[in-house]
């Protein structure tokens, strides 16, 4: 989702302003927030947080005042803030909401980016999953979920559920086949969620490190108000945690005394309950995270806690482009402990899962390397072990170009 703080200097060569200057604005869709403002570009689809003392420069530059009246005025009405408004109207150029500057008009690339896809689904259709008691059940299938697996601790995920067929490889192609729908199921959950306010999205297909992710636009969410974006945040979850109900009802039933739809009920355990965790990882940009900056209006939380934490760790890159609101000190220090924690459970995941996985694949398969040619097990041992050496080169990419960007 797009937003920027006001302040955010974007760089490039800035106009010659004084406060003699004629400043006319683009047309522009204000919105009060929990704390500040949303401002809207309709003509790009952006959207960006300011404070009210931001939002009432705009409105009196609107109306026809000079800008030394409004400074002057700003700064009798909020005696407190450093009210400075050419360094505010030069950033409102770098962000491309001024259309012109003592009569010469400002150029910028006014593409709307925003989505718009997805509107051939009814909203009537898409609110009757979605509506007002979506998220009370949302938390009713957590906690079901929760109990069957304190209830019954054998529906617990384990590595070795990955592993139904002898040959790996086939292993892998059915976990990621598993994997790919259930990815479609929580992005459409997303879909259908925004569908039900009559507005549109788009997927996008982008990467975390060296994995390749599916994403779903929802900048049209800011339109909402604050209460109600956070189904959106949470509409695909709410499809993981009720396929996931459903699987493991399943898995309790006689249906799962089939080999085969007994591991596959067990792989789509296994790949849910490893995304759940990961949602909780909020060092990333998780869907709960995104919960997590909308209950506290903290729009920049991820970056200014990087920011905050980069005075205390050294390898942490300092997000320059952001500044904390008054008030949020507590919110972005809180962020940082949870930051770290949530590291901790990624390593969880990677040690109890990832790992034991690759080294029982290896230890299968690298055997198998001596076996005839014609042999199916070792054409099977030979993607094994290419795709392992493919794994770790991207790995290593990655940490090479992230240090390299830092």
């Amino acid at each position: 989702m797009k937003i920027a703080s006001y302040f955010s200097y974007l760089g490039g060569e800035r106009m010659k302003i004084s406060l003699e200057s004629t400043i006319s604005l683009r047309s522009l869709h204000i919105r009060e927030d929990k704390k500040h403002y949303i401002v809207e570009q309709p003509q790009t689809g952006e959207f960006f947080e300011m404070p009210k003392v931001c939002v009432d420069a705009i409105e009196r530059i609107n109306t026809g005042n000079s800008l030394l009246d409004v400074e002057k005025e700003l700064r009798a009405r909020y005696p407190k803030e450093e009210v400075d408004l050419i360094d505010f109207i030069e950033q409102l150029i770098e962000l491309g909401l001024v259309k012109e500057v003592d009569g010469e008009e400002i150029i910028v690339d006014t593409q709307n980016s925003a989505p718009t896809g997805f509107m051939w689904i009814p909203p009537r259709f898409a609110s009757k999953l979605y509506n007002r008691f979506t998220i009370p059940i949302f938390l009713l299938l957590l906690v079901i979920n929760i109990i069957l697996f304190i209830k019954s601790p054998q529906l617990l995920p384990v590595y070795t559920d990955l592993f139904i067929f002898d040959a790996m490889v086939f292993n892998t192609l059915l976990y990621a086949l598993i994997i790919l729908i259930m990815l479609v199921f929580h992005e459409f959950g997303h879909v259908l969620a925004i569908r039900a306010h009559g507005l549109p999205a788009n997927i996008q297909i982008s990467n975390r490190l060296f994995l390749i992710v599916a994403e779903t636009d929802l900048t049209h969410a800011w339109k909402l108000p604050a209460k109600s974006r956070n189904l959106l945040f949470l509409a695909g979850m709410y499809i993981d945690q009720l396929i996931l109900s459903l699987t493991l009802t399943l898995k309790l039933t006689v249906l799962s005394q089939n080999f085969l739809i007994d591991g596959i009920l067990s792989l789509i355990i296994l790949d849910l309950f490893i995304k759940t965790i990961y949602q909780c990882c909020i060092y990333m940009k998780t869907d709960l995270y995104y919960v997590l900056e909308n209950m506290t209006s903290c729009y920049n939380l991820m970056e200014n806690g990087k920011k905050m934490m980069s005075t205390w760790i050294p390898f942490i890159k300092e997000e320059k482009h952001t500044t904390t609101f008054e008030g949020e000190e507590k919110i972005v220090k809180t962020y940082s402990v949870f930051y770290f924690i949530s590291v901790g459970l990624t390593m969880i995941i990677i040690f109890f899962y990832f790992i034991p996985q690759l080294y029982y694949m290896l230890l299968t398969s690298v055997p198998n390397l001596i076996k005839p040619i014609n042999n199916i097990y070792f054409w099977d041992a030979i993607v094994i072990v290419g795709q392992t050496i493919l794994f770790l080169v991207l790995l290593i990419y990655s940490v090479r170009k992230s240090r390299k960007s830092a």
